[in-house]
């Protein structure tokens, strides 16, 4: 796990991921990537940290065009407002677009059926296909506070590709770990430039916005959530998906048992 910290967040990305072995240790030549940011409500513009940092998301999008990705296409699912509006109010659209990217708005008809084998609670749900069929997933979730879930951070951005996400609030912990059996990004960003504190997962008062400038960036999606559980005061067995996921050996939760790289940038 690479944890780095600075004022400019492409940079906090490009020097993390070199860090970590470079981008092209995660994405091939040719790959059809996929970038799964938060952008959940076309309410608030960044500032306000309910949506992924467009320069984290955008960042990403550059260093997989520079590895050789054949495609890098960028989605979520709104609850609040069209995508349309969504991708537009973040800042995400016009970063993404500028950094040789797609934004992709979701079809309801490519959600399909998926079995989930290794699921303790949840046995199956609907997953939007894209994700299923890409060949590397980066899950670029913003770090804030969940008014059900305690905190939406790598784990509960996968919500964003199922069909049934009220469903999935009945025993939260262990169907996000469940979930995270068959989607299985290949790296995780956890974006701290920003961070929500308080009233999430909309938020929409620049009081709770508590700027941490951070990035943290790890294949581990449990040790992901572990680590950044801690930015908020908290443990990681403080989290029910994160003690879950663990139990399921998914990653790792022992922050003590995790070779973590701490950078300083600019």
């Amino acid at each position: 796990m690479v944890v780095a910290r600075g004022s400019d967040p492409e940079q906090l990305v490009r020097k993390a991921i070199q860090a970590m072995g470079g981008i092209e240790k995660y994405i091939k030549k040719g790959a059809r990537v996929v970038i799964k940011p938060n952008i959940c409500i076309a309410y608030h513009t960044y500032e306000y940290a309910a949506t992924t940092n467009p320069w984290v998301v955008a960042a990403l999008v550059k260093l997989c065009k520079e590895a050789g990705a054949a495609s890098v296409r960028v989605f979520d699912y709104p609850f609040g407002g069209t995508a349309k509006d969504a991708y537009v109010k973040s800042g995400i659209d016009a970063q993404v677009k500028a950094a040789g990217g797609e934004m992709v708005i979701m079809s309801d008809y490519k959600f399909v059926p998926t079995s989930i084998p290794k699921g303790k609670d949840l046995k199956s749900i609907m997953i939007y296909d894209e994700i299923l069929k890409a060949d590397a997933i980066i899950n670029v979730p913003i770090a804030k506070h969940h008014n059900l879930a305690r905190y939406t951070l790598s784990m509960k951005n996968l919500m964003g590709v199922i069909d049934d996400r009220i469903g999935m609030h009945r025993n939260i912990g262990q169907r996000l770990a469940d979930l995270a059996t068959v989607i299985k990004p290949t790296l995780n960003v956890v974006d701290a430039v920003r961070t929500l504190v308080n009233n999430g997962p909309t938020g929409g008062n620049l009081a709770d916005v508590k700027k941490l400038d951070t990035i943290i960036v790890t294949p581990d999606i449990v040790a992901a959530d572990a680590y950044a559980s801690t930015l908020f005061g908290k443990q990681p067995y403080d989290l029910t998906y994160v003690v879950a996921g663990a139990a399921m050996g998914l990653g790792k939760m022992d922050l003590k048992a995790i070779r973590i790289e701490e950078l300083k940038v600019g």
